[in-house]
């Protein structure tokens, strides 16, 4: 047994130095240092910026009325089909009977009738044949027949629809021999060549929205296509509820491809002003907090808070924290740490090539 323990204990004392050995060849020099990190850097300069206030709106028609039937009628015919384009003043129901198409005929004669025993008359009482007393019974006579004439003429034109302005027709609702009733719905007609646009800003906005104020906006139907337009009218009002204006906008519709009901992002643009800008992968956001790298003249990276501002597509306005003529880290950002020493990839070396590999001997 004590031979045993003679033979372990020097097999143990072997393998701790071995491995303490081991441990001190594979320390690094405490003087060496980590190399450059190579990133993309760039100054920070002003750019134009134009401010945007967004919002949502509800796409209407310049002009948009429902035709209706006023009387109680058979309708005769229909000219026109779903969709049409129509000018003002077509007609596009005819709800006239013969019954009152006879009685204008029969009303037009005898107003003509009473305008020719008119005339007679009136040479009659030139010449002192008649008395003028009859003339005036003519006279009454004759007015009377046109009135009669005009009350039917008036009567007809509310069994004849007509367009009151140009614009596109809805689906009709109504079919040739339907009898309709007054308030029965024949179809829709909208004059879509201008858009209106009704938009809400927020009251602090106010001040900064003016009458021909150039707006764009853009549907999910055309993602491609932008819509450009003025504002036409501000409303005189503030919500006091929601505290917000509405505002109208005025958009072009020559292609007719925007139509009344559609949701549309609307874009109002304030006036151009300088701002720093820089591109927006450079922003390191953490939280709440957002930082760049800065570069200063030793080459080392170190993190400066920012505020930040507006975006736009691929950049970002800086409000606070960097200053014109800075050097920043644009791309590489995931690698740094505070103080650490950066080289701009521009600037850097050429990665040296691995040497070719020798030719290996074969056997003769």
């Amino acid at each position: 047994m004590p031979q045993s323990r003679r033979f372990h204990v020097p097999a143990l004392v072997f393998v701790t130095l071995a491995t303490l050995f081991g441990c001190s060849r594979q320390e690094a020099p405490r003087g060496a240092t980590s190399p450059p990190v190579v990133v993309t850097s760039a100054l920070v300069e002003t750019k134009p910026w134009r401010d945007t206030i967004e919002a949502l709106g509800t796409a209407q028609a310049k002009e948009s009325v429902t035709l209706t039937a006023k009387v109680t009628e058979t309708v005769n015919s229909v000219n026109f089909e779903d969709g049409d384009l129509v000018e003002a003043g077509r007609v596009l129901v005819d709800l006239s009977g013969r019954a009152e198409v006879a009685q204008l005929r029969e009303a037009q004669a005898a107003y003509t009738e009473a305008q020719q025993q008119y005339a007679r008359q009136s040479e009659l009482v030139t010449k002192g044949t008649i008395a003028r007393s009859q003339l005036d019974t003519q006279i009454a006579t004759r007015d009377a027949a046109k009135a009669r004439a005009d009350a039917i003429r008036a009567a007809l034109s509310d069994r004849v629809i007509t367009a009151p302005f140009a614009g596109v027709l809805g689906f009709r609702q109504v079919s040739q021999g339907a009898l309709v009733t007054p308030g029965a719905v024949i179809a829709t007609l909208d004059d879509v060549s201008t858009i209106k646009l009704d938009f809400s800003i927020p009251e602090a906005y106010l001040g900064a929205v003016q009458v021909g104020q150039q707006v764009t906006a853009h549907s999910p139907a055309y993602p491609e296509r932008e819509f450009a337009g003025t504002v036409a009218a501000i409303d005189s009002r503030v919500d006091p509820v929601t505290r917000a204006v509405t505002v109208r906008a005025e958009i072009p519709n020559p292609e007719a491809r925007l139509r009344p009901g559609m949701l549309l992002t609307v874009r109002l643009f304030r006036p151009e002003r300088q701002a720093i800008v820089i591109p927006e992968i450079a922003l390191v956001q953490v939280g709440t907090n957002a930082f760049v790298y800065r570069i200063d003249d030793a080459a080392k990276a170190s993190q400066v808070n920012v505020r930040v501002g507006a975006r736009r597509r691929g950049e970002i306005e800086i409000v606070e924290g960097l200053a014109v003529g800075d050097r920043i880290v644009i791309d590489g950002t995931g690698k740094l740490r505070d103080g650490a020493t950066v080289q701009d990839a521009a600037r850097a070396p050429a990665a040296a090539e691995p040497p070719a590999a020798a030719p290996s001997a074969t056997a003769g």
